[in-house]
């Protein structure tokens, strides 16, 4: 992000909001500064207060304004695939897919700033803070919800609570991925490829096979 683009662009409630997001991206929400973000977005603290009353909900709606198209495209290809599937369950790939597949998507979008936001969501992830995990449950609750219940249809066969680990796992896989290279890099070097266009195949090939995987035996040990 280069200043003159910042300032260039949006009126001026998207403009601090698409600074935010980049900057929160880059420096974490307690190594951002109000300044920091009125500096690089061409306005003054006068206007983030207007626009947003505080830095703690700042922060939210930066979240809100992307999770809520997120969800909705989410939901929509749920119904979409419940439509198709009549009074059959759906695929486990599928519903897989409408769920990671569309955040995956939406991190390859470099111009379209979901690039950025997907980054921040998943460091956000790896590095929660109260408020803000509190709120993102609330934001992801009726979405995680009808995904949930769509898994459960899916797969009768499996312990509803053995079908919450995974989801949980491909979660945290996805966060992670998504949240960029550098901590990969600290053990196992530099990548050779990092373009974000092929994290969706390659990620979503991993989640499918962990949810697929034999379920664990949890046997008592003799």
């Amino acid at each position: 992000m280069t200043d003159s683009l910042a300032k260039g662009h949006g009126d001026t409630r998207s403009r601090i909001l698409d600074v935010a997001e980049v900057l929160f991206m880059e420096q974490g929400f307690d190594g951002t500064s109000m300044r920091s973000i009125t500096s690089h977005a061409g306005v003054n603290l006068a206007a983030v207060n207007y626009h947003f009353g505080s830095k703690e909900q700042l922060i939210q709606e930066v979240f809100h304004r992307r999770l809520t198209e997120l969800n909705h495209i989410r939901l929509t290809r749920l119904r979409e695939l419940q439509a198709e599937a009549g009074d059959l369950p759906i695929k486990p790939s599928r519903i897989v897919d409408a769920f990671f597949g569309t955040a995956l998507r939406m991190a390859s979008d470099v111009e379209g700033g979901g690039h950025t936001f997907m980054r921040l969501l998943g460091r956000t992830y790896t590095e929660p803070q109260s408020f803000v995990r509190k709120f993102l449950a609330e934001e992801y609750a009726e979405c995680v919800e009808h995904f949930l219940a769509a898994l459960y249809q899916a797969l009768p066969e499996v312990d509803r609570n053995e079908i919450l680990w995974r989801f949980h796992f491909m979660m945290g896989a996805m966060s992670y991925a998504i949240a960029g290279t550098d901590a990969l890099q600290l053990v196992t070097g530099k990548f050779d490829d990092e373009d974000p266009s092929r994290l969706e195949s390659r990620l979503m090939s991993f989640l499918l096979g962990g949810l697929r995987a034999p379920l664990a035996d949890f046997g008592v040990a003799q």
